[in-house]
């Protein structure tokens, strides 16, 4: 059964880097993947947070990649910083030093659900991405857009 997450969470980092998973989504990781995930970069300024085989996936698609520039780049940026970590008993995560300190997550952070898996955003960062977000959907969608968008 495929996993599926949505909505717009604030968490708070403890002094340790642990981000505890919003209830929401916490109970769907235990269930999917026994709280097994994997920390990621993002080729935006964010971390990704892949339940373990949903990540598993991903990745072979990325490492299949034609080589090129840009797939060596992918695969600097996303597999090679893929860091495995697993739920502790209070739903939290160590997110790795340097994935926060690439990312400018410190303190308070906004978790994404977004199909099958969470974006982890700096606030300040995320709050900008959604005003820019808002600003391009409001023009006319392309044509292949525009088909699946309710009015």
């Amino acid at each position: 059964m495929a996993i599926s997450f949505r909505g717009v969470n604030v968490v708070t980092l403890d002094v340790k880097g642990r981000l505890a998973v919003p209830a929401v989504h916490r109970q769907k990781l235990a269930d999917h993947c026994d709280g097994q995930v994997v920390v990621t970069l993002n080729r935006e300024t964010s971390l990704l947070l892949y339940p373990l085989p949903e990540w598993e996936e991903v990745a072979r698609r990325i490492l299949r990649l034609p080589e090129s520039e840009y797939a060596s780049s992918l695969r600097a940026v996303m597999v090679a910083n893929a860091t495995d970590c697993r739920l502790d008993g209070h739903g939290r995560v160590l997110l790795p030093a340097l994935h926060r300190e690439l990312t400018s997550i410190t303190k308070t952070a906004r978790v994404i659900g977004i199909g099958g898996r969470l974006e982890i955003w700096d606030e300040a960062t995320w709050d900008e991405k959604l005003r820019r977000s808002l600003d391009v959907v409001r023009e006319e969608p392309p044509p292949s857009v525009g088909e699946i968008l309710i009015n």
